[in-house]
């Protein structure tokens, strides 16, 4: 199943709880915006892979997981393409 958020962005499930966003291609502050919005879909436990290219937005989202109690559990970057998985509150 995929949910369409915007046109460019690439946002759907792997498998039952498992969630991609793949947000390459864009800045701050639409990293973030695109990651809270796919994160407020999904229900608790889910996980979410998301995959950035803008090393900045880095700090926002694990702002954004420490603000809504998200864990952060693991990043990779690969290349300057970070991919780090996300599991909801």
């Amino acid at each position: 199943m995929a949910i369409k958020l915007k046109e460019t962005v690439k946002f759907e499930q792997q498998s039952d709880n498992n969630w991609l966003l793949d947000v390459k291609g864009y800045g701050c502050p639409h990293v973030q915006i695109y990651a809270e919005k796919a994160l407020k879909k999904l229900t608790s436990g889910n996980e979410l892979t998301l995959v950035f290219d803008n090393p900045s937005s880095g700090e926002s989202i694990t702002y954004l997981c420490t603000a809504n109690g998200d864990t952060l559990l693991d990043r990779q970057e690969d290349g300057g393409t970070f991919t780090w998985k996300i599991r909801r509150a």
